[in-house]
């Protein structure tokens, strides 16, 4: 997609709206769906695939931007031939006083494609990609091992990816609705009173069914907030 300018308002809608919590309808969805398959096509193709104008393809897209709904442009790769062909899942157990330790030796390890917190057992979970089976030995044992944060560790390898997309959307799942971004907590709590964490902290009943969430521990919650 060109790069283009920021200051775009969308067609008969509000000024003002751009970057402070932009609805997301049917055609913004729409849109998003088109960049999905092609993110380097143009102006004037995205708006004859969506079915609207070419100055309503260019506003909108660029309040997308502007809003933070679209974050970046990437490319991406074919990790084997990359030379990459090994994946796998490190799951971490960390010492609750010293996630800043932790996260800072995370960030000097090339190999680590993402790290996310997680609940249950486990506090983290790494997934590295490496060249062979040993890479992966050498980093859990000669590494991982000898950080003071970590104390424990348990890898699993992917065998297979067998499916991979770069984002989902509401309206993968049936007929699109208006999406509005959540407001940020002021006070900075995990869900907000009366939500547990990980519920969203919408301020709306979430439906928890059968699910049991277990709580981000002190140190972590503390981790999110230096991020």
């Amino acid at each position: 997609m060109t790069e283009t300018s920021r200051g775009s308002v969308h067609e008969g809608g509000q000024p003002g709206r751009i970057g402070i919590g932009l609805e997301l309808d049917a055609t913004h969805l729409k849109i998003l769906e088109v960049l999905r398959e092609n993110g380097r096509i143009s102006v004037a193709a995205l708006a004859e695939r969506v079915g609207i104008s070419r100055a309503n393809a260019y506003t909108r897209f660029e309040a997308l931007r502007a809003d933070g709904a679209i974050k970046r442009f990437t490319a991406e790769i074919d990790h084997v031939r990359a030379g990459l062909g090994i994946t796998a899942l490190i799951f971490v157990t960390v010492r609750q006083q010293m996630w800043r330790q932790f996260r800072a030796q995370l960030a000097t390890m090339p190999e680590v494609e993402y790290c996310a917190i997680t609940t249950g057992q486990h506090d983290a979970m790494i997934q590295v990609r490496v060249t062979d089976v040993a890479a992966v030995h050498a980093m859990v044992t000669d590494r991982l091992a000898n950080i003071p944060a970590v104390k424990a560790t348990e890898t699993v390898f992917i065998l297979d990816e067998v499916l991979r997309r770069p984002y989902v959307l509401p309206s993968d799942r049936g007929p699109s609705r208006s999406v509005r971004r959540p407001a940020a907590d002021p006070v900075g709590n995990a869900g907000g009173p009366g939500h547990p964490a990980g519920s969203g902290g919408s301020g709306e009943d979430v439906p928890l069914g059968m699910m049991r969430f277990v709580g981000a521990a002190e140190g972590r919650a503390q981790l999110q907030r230096d991020a």
